[in-house]
């Protein structure tokens, strides 16, 4: 391939108020910038399932991106819901989509923050409603820092795709979630671990390149955060 790959990027969804008095999409653009430095073509993917095979057609890649929202736990087969649990249906109803046609198809996905805890539950995995709830003396997963600004370590594991990107087995990474993978799914390995046992990354060595994190690579904080977008770009080659 010369010619650069086109990433599709998912967009965020508000409803009316605030920046707009109807609904309106919004993507930082850091996650475009990141996508463009690492070569590849980036490009925002509204919300409609109806058009995920159409997107796919001409699609090279797939990042599924994060934001302030939760995943519904009845998709990972719990009944209760966390009080502090908050939905975006139609957003996540359209990610599923992308991710599920682009692992059929095994086009290039990563997952970032939310979009890693999708890619979990798309594969078969679990997560943990409410980290505070669950985990002991955890760590301050929800930094209150910059988010450009690195807010703990993560252990990545030895031998996986995402020791082999970053050629490390410590990264320093910002942190923005309450939220994380309980259980990766059959056959999904975790490739990063916070100093408290929280998942902080998947990656499933069935599909061409298909790699989650709970961070967010696209504010570099971390010199092998380029590097991650850049192995998404070269396995669109």
């Amino acid at each position: 391939m010369t010619r650069r790959p086109l990433i599709g990027i998912t967009l965020d969804s508000e409803a009316p108020g605030g920046w707009s008095r109807y609904p309106w999409y919004a993507l930082r653009q850091n996650y475009a910038a990141a996508v463009a430095e690492a070569g590849g073509l980036p490009i925002a993917l509204p919300h409609d399932p109806d058009l995920a095979a159409d997107w796919l057609d001409r699609l090279d890649a797939l990042i599924v991106t994060g934001g302030a929202f939760d995943i519904d736990p009845a998709m990972y087969g719990e009944g209760d819901r966390h009080e502090t649990v908050v939905l975006k249906e139609g957003r996540t109803a359209a990610e599923l989509a992308l991710l599920r046609g682009a692992l059929q198809r095994d086009k290039p996905v990563l997952g970032i923050c939310g979009g890693e805890q999708l890619m979990a539950v798309a594969l078969g995995g679990t997560l943990i409603q409410h980290i505070p709830d669950s985990i002991p003396d955890c760590v301050a997963h929800e930094q209150k820092t910059r988010h450009d600004e690195p807010g703990h370590p993560v252990t990545v594991t030895a031998g996986s795709r995402l020791a082999r990107i970053t050629g490390t087995g410590r990264m320093m990474v910002n942190t923005s979630h309450h939220q994380a993978v309980r259980d990766a799914g059959p056959g999904v390995l975790v490739n990063a671990v916070a100093p408290d046992g929280v998942v902080e990354g998947i990656e499933d060595p069935r599909h061409r390149f298909c790699l989650g994190v709970q961070w967010h690579p696209e504010f570099h904080t971390d010199p092998g955060d380029a590097l991650i977008f850049r192995a998404l770009v070269e396995a669109c080659r």
